[in-house]
């Protein structure tokens, strides 16, 4: 599974909360060099970025289901590693944050047209306004049988519950429920 989303969405967090191994993070600390491309507004308190992924997993009761997740880094120069991280995947899920819902659209594009099924899930911060689900669907213009949710990404039980959710849409998929 991959998770995806804008700079600061709270990708690397959720991959953290569920993971049962120490996370593999390829963050590193903002500089002055990346100050004409790291926008830090909404995030102004942001010292890292992922410049190459996070990883975590999760193993079920019965060993022989392994999840691997894959934290995908946000800003557009970062990129041209989405169709890598996504290759073979189950599905994605994009991680809004709605201080900077905007930065949602590009990881939205990327699945859109690679055809992963994938599931909006909206990262509660504390100081974020709270918007209806019909609200974020038509922000984002995503279609009705799109799955969109809230979360808290620190919370396992929240991050887990998305995985959840993303695994049941795309068996959904799979099976023609979800269209």
């Amino acid at each position: 599974m991959v998770v995806a989303g804008g700079f600061g969405a709270g990708k690397t967090t959720l991959v953290g909360a569920v993971s049962e191994i120490t996370p593999l993070r390829t963050e590193e600390t903002l500089s002055q060099a990346s100050a004409v491309t790291d926008d830090l507004v909404g995030v102004a308190g942001k010292t890292t970025t992922t410049v190459t992924m996070d990883f975590g997993r999760i193993t079920f009761r019965d060993p022989d289901v392994v999840v691997f997740l894959f934290g995908m880094p946000g800003q557009d120069r970062f990129r041209r590693t989405w169709g890598l991280l996504s290759e073979g995947a189950v599905g994605a899920v994009v991680l809004a944050d709605t201080r900077r819902l905007q930065d949602s659209f590009a990881a939205l594009a990327h699945f859109e047209a690679s055809g992963l099924p994938f599931i909006v899930a909206v990262n509660e911060f504390d100081t974020a306004h709270r918007y209806s689900e019909n609200e974020i669907r038509t922000a984002l213009a995503l279609p009705g049988h799109l799955p969109v949710l809230t979360c808290d990404a620190r919370k396992a039980h929240s991050a887990a519950s998305v995985l959840v959710r993303l695994v049941r849409h795309a068996q959904n998929l799979a099976t023609g429920a979800g269209l």
